[in-house]
C-alpha cells in the first residue's frame, strides 16, 4: 500500500473486526494501522476501496466501525447471505434469521 499513488486502485479485504479473528486467526490484525493506510494512499491519490463488517442478523444489528469522518465517500451494503460463523456453529438448523451484509467503503 505503500507504493500507491495516483491512478491506482487498493482493494481491501481484512478480517472483519466483529467475528471473523476467531475464524482467521487474525488476532494481530489492526484496523487503525489499516484505516491509517488508506488515509495515506488516498493523500497520494490512489482510490481505496474496502469489504469490511456491515450487519448481521438480517439486518438488526448493524457492526460499529470506528471509521474515521472524511476518510471514505461512498458507502454500499451487500447482501452476501447466511453467516459463515452461523453455518458452523448451528450445523444443519435452519439460519433466516442470519444473513449478513458486508459494508463497502470507497474512498473515491
Amino acid at each position: 500500500m505503500s507504493l500507491a499513488g495516483s491512478d491506482d486502485l487498493v482493494y481491501c479485504d481484512p478480517p472483519y473486526c466483529d467475528s471473523q479473528t476467531i475464524l482467521y486467526g487474525a488476532q494481530s490484525f489492526s484496523l487503525q494501522r489499516l484505516l491509517d493506510s488508506i488515509a495515506g494512499c488516498k493523500s497520494r491519490g490512489a482510490r481505496v476501496a474496502l469489504s469490511i463488517d456491515g450487519t448481521k442478523f438480517s439486518g438488526r444489528k448493524l457492526c460499529d466501525i470506528p471509521v474515521p469522518a472524511g476518510l471514505f465517500v461512498r458507502e454500499a451494503f451487500i447482501t452476501v447471505g447466511r453467516s459463515m460463523l452461523k453455518r458452523f456453529q448451528m450445523d444443519g438448523r435452519t439460519l433466516e434469521a442470519h444473513e449478513v451484509s458486508d459494508r463497502l467503503l470507497l474512498t473515491y
